[in-house]
């Protein structure tokens, strides 16, 4: 990294980038929050959710593949302001329209796809343009603090959005994400860093030679291949019915009130919040456990997983045979507990498989996987769960995804490397 006695030094720099996207991010997720709960409000419809699902996940997944690309070729901060100032037009005019009674569940569609397609491409160049603002020593702590701000969020916005639902028309509440996104976009223009050259970087096309390359690579060592395949088929039959949280909770908990002593869940959004609310604070207590205790209590990554995903397996079982709101949330609290013990030893266990010039192209295996497998599983079990009750969908993914946890202790016994201290040597 070059330095430049006249610009801002690396702390503002990044105290702005932070507080920029911070402010961005809980607005977008009130936003988000608001508009699938009303969506689920007013059709009550498996197939509504599924499209609006669809919407949310694949465009963003698929700009993603060549975002990092991106980024690297052309001006970060044009990256990451451009997607902000385009959501918050679309927003803008989402707002109008149902405000004037004439938006459809089409432009709904619309405005949620193009949303996606913004964090599709600001994501890659807001991860890419903080080391390019850090120093190199000072990333961990930086990321550390960006990861934090995202837990936040996630137990932040739901609670926001529930308030805020309960007291505003939604046309009204887009306008929080507006006004967030023109603040996250001053931050980053405020930035100042030097003007550098071209980076050289390979045309957007390779990506796809990159993935095929690591795809190779990936199934020439079972327990990448094991860890990747599990993650997926996961995705598809447990993370994919999780979108349905929403659909189970109003229709199965719709006449239910709950004393919680410092609030009563009385209405529909009151309960949609406290159904986020619970998973993200298990994902928080998760995440915090494994910083703490993870490394001394697991040793083997691959372990950790498959204790993960029986957990969820399970859990998510409970989430169907729940008689009461308070043992849902409960449980619920406890699925966000085992994904979060689930996230991050596949990560470690992928790096410390992978050769150093290969991971990046694992990874982007990984993300692709769970880009894709969750709406693929939506178009499954979405349409179902206005054919079925909704209950029974939760109960078979749970079943379903034990054996594939079961199957990663199998594969950990069967290709543990003997010698130790050759990462990534999983041959017997």
């Amino acid at each position: 990294m070059t330095y430049h006695p006249h610009l801002q030094s690396w702390h503002m720099r990044v105290a702005l980038l932070l507080t920029g996207q911070a402010l961005s991010l809980v607005g977008s997720s009130i936003v988000q929050y608001a508009v699938f709960w009303y969506l689920v409000m007013q059709t009550d419809s498996g197939v509504t959710m599924t499209v609006a699902m669809l919407c949310a996940c694949v465009p963003q997944a698929v700009l993603s593949l060549f975002g990092g690309a991106w980024a690297d070729r052309w001006n970060k901060k044009a990256l990451i302001v451009l997607p902000d100032a385009l959501i918050a037009a679309v927003t803008v005019a989402l707002s109008v329209s149902i405000a004037r009674g004439a938006a459809g569940l089409a432009l709904f569609f619309v405005a949620l796809a193009i949303r996606s397609a913004g964090a599709g491409v600001q994501t890659p160049a807001v991860q890419s343009f903080i080391p390019q603002i850090t120093p190199e020593e000072k990333l961990l702590r930086v990321n550390s603090i960006n990861g934090t701000i995202q837990s936040v969020n996630m137990i932040a916005a739901p609670a926001i959005a529930a308030v805020l639902i309960n007291i505003m028309p939604l046309w009204a509440i887009l306008y929080v994400d507006v006004t967030t996104a023109v603040v996250g976009i001053a931050f980053v223009a405020l930035i100042r860093v030097a003007r550098g050259g071209g980076s050289g970087a390979a045309p957007a096309v390779s990506v796809f030679a990159d993935m095929r390359t690591g795809l190779r690579y990936a199934w020439r060592y079972p327990r990448i291949r094991s860890a990747l395949i599990a993650y997926v088929f996961v995705c598809f039959i447990n993370i994919a019915p999780m979108n349905l949280t929403l659909i189970l909770m109003n229709r199965g908990f719709g006449g239910q009130q709950l004393d919680l002593g410092f609030t009563v869940l009385s209405t529909a959004a009151d309960k949609l919040a406290a159904n986020e609310m619970a998973w993200s604070i298990g994902m928080v207590v998760g995440g915090a456990l494994l910083a703490a205790f993870g490394a001394r209590v697991f040793r083997n990554n691959m372990v950790l997983l498959a204790c993960a995903f029986i957990g969820m397996g399970v859990c998510t079982a409970g989430l169907g045979l729940s008689p009461t709101l308070l043992v849902y949330l409960c449980i619920d609290f406890l699925v966000g507990l085992c994904t979060s013990l689930g996230s991050s030893p596949t990560f470690t266990l992928l790096q410390q498989e992978s050769t150093p010039g290969m991971r990046g192209r694992v990874f982007g295996l990984l993300t692709t996987f769970s880009g894709f497998g969750t709406p693929l599983g939506m178009l499954v079990f979405g349409p179902l769960a206005d054919v079925i009750d909704v209950r029974v969908i939760f109960v078979v993914g749970g079943v379903l995804t034990i054996p594939f946890g079961v199957w990663l202790l199998r594969v950990n016994r069967q290709w543990e490397a003997p010698c130790l201290g050759v990462a990534g040597d999983t041959r017997p």
